[in-house]
């Protein structure tokens, strides 16, 4: 199973994803609820892959993202935004993100996963 580090603001986010992700060729590792915790956990874990919300309070995911990159440039982080922050996301993507989720819509989470981290 691949590990995985869920990083959003939104305890109901978190919970909504891990009930999604767990148990499915992967697992949560840990949780960050901000940009600065989300660094520090990766630097501790080292987690398979971030799936990292961008809009954050003290530490915004694209900061948390350059952070990440600077430690581990091979991290795997997949960012996770709403609709209408395309801008944010290509800003991201530009820096090194692999890729990308929109939310609320997690229809296609797995095959983000699998294209990023396969789990077999």
């Amino acid at each position: 199973m691949k590990s995985v580090l869920l990083v959003d603001d939104s305890k109901f986010m978190r919970t909504i994803l891990r009930k999604i992700i767990n148990g499915k060729d992967y697992f949560i590792l840990s949780e960050a609820s901000n940009g600065f915790e989300a660094v520090e956990q990766y630097v501790f874990f080292r987690p398979d892959v971030v799936i990292m919300d961008i809009t954050m309070p003290n530490m915004n995911g694209i900061e948390a993202l350059k952070s990440i990159l600077e430690n581990d440039s091979k991290a795997n982080v997949i960012m996770c935004s709403a609709l209408g922050q395309e801008y944010l996301i290509n800003e991201a993507l530009e820096l090194g993100a692999k890729g990308f989720i929109v939310k609320p819509n997690f229809d296609d989470i797995f095959d983000t996963l699998q294209s990023i981290v396969p789990s077999r």
